[in-house]
């Protein structure tokens, strides 16, 4: 595999504090809502939750020489909110400051530079008691904890990026419940949306009133989905699925204003009287670049009269699908991964495309992309994952290919640099390039996709 990529592109990794940290009582961190969630009887396959994770809270050194060795130029991670303000308002636990002060040096020390992710889906429980994304004022919340991560790490981090798929906090933490908090309730995802753009736009000048030289952004998991077929009714279907999945974001976030279709699709749950006087002048805040994580794509029609199903998403009791009752997804067809998603990398090139020719002064940067397979760890420490190694080589393909046709594409960071908790999913799903031995006090091994990620690494950045 050849490859041409600009001069200065950025590999990296990501990770998500809940996933990988642990230490969940430790230090003064205080209660998230991933924490009630997954210690909720039922709602984590086979139980698990995040309570040790990797144990990355006590081996991020181990973890930090690991991405030294891949060769990576940078690191996404996210600030765990809870251990820097246990009661997601008020005091800040300065034992959470020092962890991430730690990290940050550690990284810069070894020639990495630091992604921050402000928000990645653990709030504070005492804020979702009094209302969690639906209540207006953990939008002020979050900017208040921005604010303090921007005077702790301050120019130290090359992007603060503000949260991580916000479609997936609203829509399947309101709608389909399917993530914590795991509620059901349409109008509460529609809230849930338009405050946490709310908290995008109020997060981004806090942090540039503290460090105003600073990269801001934000990461959305935009959806790529074509119709079942040209007839009008399946391409008003992907209309709809885009209207809530991408548009409720991209739109107030980068042209200060809510897609007329979509408020149409949802007038019978609401008439958007939560969004008040001057909320899109604060969401629409000039970004440096745009996050874009992408795994697989889906195919949507209208839904036949005679059938009861409908649009779904996750594993929860409802649909994330709030206004698109309608529309339903067919069954995805190819060699699928082991989150039971397709594998289209034609559909990574187009969705990249699309974005940078709409928004083509805008940077972009692929902040998640990878794939879930079972692995085996050999008695000698391997884990041979070819079909993982076959999506990465593909993705690359795809990415270059999207630059080559005009995408403003500056960085990719592969999802995951560890195996990890995989939410509703808990650790039966694995989509680490490098191997986490829960029964073995979470050893770690590189997979032979780990190897294929630092010899792609060396061999772009040398050319």
């Amino acid at each position: 595999m050849s490859i041409q990529l600009p001069k200065g592109f950025t590999w990296g990794t990501a990770t998500a504090s809940y996933q990988i940290e642990g230490a969940v009582n430790e230090d003064g961190r205080g209660t998230s809502i991933w924490d009630t969630y997954s210690h909720t009887p039922g709602l984590v396959l086979n139980g698990d939750n995040g309570d040790v994770a990797c144990d990355h809270y006590h081996r991020w050194e181990e973890d930090l020489d690991h991405l030294a060795r891949l060769g990576v130029q940078a690191y996404r991670f996210s600030v765990a909110w809870p251990r820097i303000q246990p009661l997601g308002a008020g005091a800040v636990n300065q034992p959470g400051i020092d962890f991430y002060d730690r990290l940050v040096d550690g990284l810069l020390d070894r020639g990495i530079r630091p992604i921050c992710t402000l928000y990645h889906w653990d709030l504070p429980q005492p804020l979702e008691d009094a209302g969690g994304w639906q209540n207006r004022e953990t939008a002020y919340r979050l900017a208040e904890y921005a604010q303090i991560i921007a005077a702790a790490l301050g120019d130290r981090i090359d992007t603060y990026t503000t949260l991580n798929e916000p479609w997936c906090s609203a829509f399947l933490g309101y709608a389909s419940g399917a993530h914590a908090p795991g509620l059901t309730e349409a109008l509460a995802a529609l809230k849930a949306a338009h405050h946490l753009n709310l908290a995008h736009g109020l997060a981004v000048q806090a942090i540039r009133a503290k460090v105003p030289n600073t990269k801001a952004s934000i990461t959305l998991n935009l959806h790529k989905v074509r119709p079942a077929s040209l007839a009008p009714e399946d391409l008003d279907a992907v209309r709809q699925i885009e209207a809530v999945g991408n548009e409720i974001f991209l739109r107030p976030l980068l042209e200060g204003c809510y897609p007329s279709d979509l408020i149409a699709d949802v007038a019978d749950i609401t008439d958007f009287s939560f969004v008040q006087d001057g909320d899109l002048a604060e969401i629409k805040q000039p970004l440096d670049c745009l996050g874009i994580n992408y795994y697989s794509s889906s195919v949507a029609r209208r839904r036949p009269n005679d059938s009861t199903s409908t649009a779904t998403g996750g594993h929860g009791g409802g649909s994330p699908w709030v206004g698109a009752d309608n529309v339903e997804f067919l069954d995805p067809t190819g060699p699928l991964t082991d989150m039971g998603w397709n594998i289209d990398p034609q559909g990574f090139t187009e969705l990249l495309v699309g974005v940078s020719k709409r928004y083509p002064d805008l940077e972009l940067v692929v902040t998640e992309n990878g794939s879930a397979f079972p692995d085996t760890l050999e008695a000698d420490g391997s884990v041979h994952d070819p079909k993982r190694v076959a999506y990465l080589e593909w993705h690359a393909e795809a990415l270059a290919e999207a630059i080559r046709l005009g995408a403003k594409i500056t960085g990719y960071y592969a999802w995951s640099l560890l195996d990890n908790f995989e939410w509703s999913w808990g650790y039966a799903r694995r989509f680490g390039l490098i191997h986490v031995d829960y029964g073995n006090g979470q050893a770690r091994h590189w997979k032979d996709s780990a190897y294929r990620y630092q010899k792609l690494i060396a061999e772009t950045s040398a050319s």
